[in-house]
């Protein structure tokens, strides 16, 4: 305690019995030196005899033992600088990966689905027309594909997933007119395993692009709830609705793919009062 709190080195006449230890120690005497670096403890450096060794020396031992934990602490000290510099390199990359994605990439995709929109009403022939909106439509998945991957660039590596549902959420609101209203229930950021969040993150955000692009809503719920063992993500719009069997082209079928490649389901349809509901769920342990 004297030497992770006071910073202060400290001798125990047996260290097994010094504190409370997961398994067995079977010591005798022992010198604890704190790892100090820039006036915080990195941690502490433990050196101890055998049952029934010989004691150690206040001034020798412990003047030879801190010069050495003061090295080991600055190298630490260094290595986390390190760390730090190359994850700095990193999310200074990801920006510019993620700059170059919005304000060139995507640029041109939308120009060029314009481009494709005004020839397929100048096509004479209905199969050319509708082959040419197929393309748009492909550019449109292509587009919101790449805009998700910006948002996945600019999200903070330690950011948790509560923080960045509230986020998807956020991000929609400059679309829909409005911010949808969010709940989340349940033990999110410790429950759900990190490979299933990549999956709750792009279902949520292909829910909220379809109430933006067919539901013209004026109230869009979503709701995503750990409990019983599962995983639930609903989102509910109140708008005009579709008619079942609805289309699952690609971004339905991604959302389904994601629920299946975790054991879990995937349901959409309308709701009896009107609007479209969508659940999304999978185990998790």
């Amino acid at each position: 305690g004297t030497a992770l709190t006071g910073g202060e080195a400290a001798i125990v006449p047996d260290l097994g019995r010094a504190s409370y230890w997961p398994v067995a120690v079977s010591t005798g005497p022992a010198l604890i030196v704190p790892l100090a670096a820039s006036g915080a403890v990195l941690g502490l450096l433990v050196v101890a005899h055998p049952p029934d060794g010989t004691a150690f020396d206040d001034d020798t031992d412990v003047n030879l033992l801190s010069t050495f934990a003061g090295q080991a602490a600055l190298a630490l000290e260094r290595a986390r600088a390190q760390e730090e510099r190359e994850l700095l390199v990193v999310l200074e990359d990801r920006e510019r990966i993620a700059r170059d994605l919005h304000d060139v990439v995507i640029q041109r995709l939308f120009a060029t689905g314009l481009h494709l929109q005004s020839a397929a009403r100048l096509a004479g022939r209905p199969e050319v027309g509708a082959r040419i909106n197929s393309a748009v439509d492909d550019l449109d998945t292509t587009i919101r594909d790449i805009r998700s991957a910006i948002f996945e660039l600019r999200t903070p590596v330690n950011a948790t997933l509560r923080t960045e549902i509230v986020a998807t959420v956020d991000a929609a609101a400059a679309s829909l007119g409005f911010r949808p209203e969010l709940r989340v229930d349940g033990p999110i950021d410790s429950a759900v395993p990190d490979e299933v969040r990549p999956d709750l993150l792009a279902v949520l955000r292909e829910a909220l692009s379809n109430a933006v692009r067919h539901a013209r809503a004026g109230r869009v719920e979503v709701i995503v709830a750990v409990a019983d063992g599962a995983l639930r993500l609903s989102v509910t719009d109140d708008g005009v609705g579709g008619t079942a069997p609805f289309d699952e082209r690609s971004g339905l079928a991604n959302m389904r793919q994601r629920a299946e490649r975790q054991g879990g389901g995937f349901t959409i349809g309308p709701k009896p009062d009107g609007g479209t509901r969508v659940e999304w769920s999978v185990p998790v342990r």
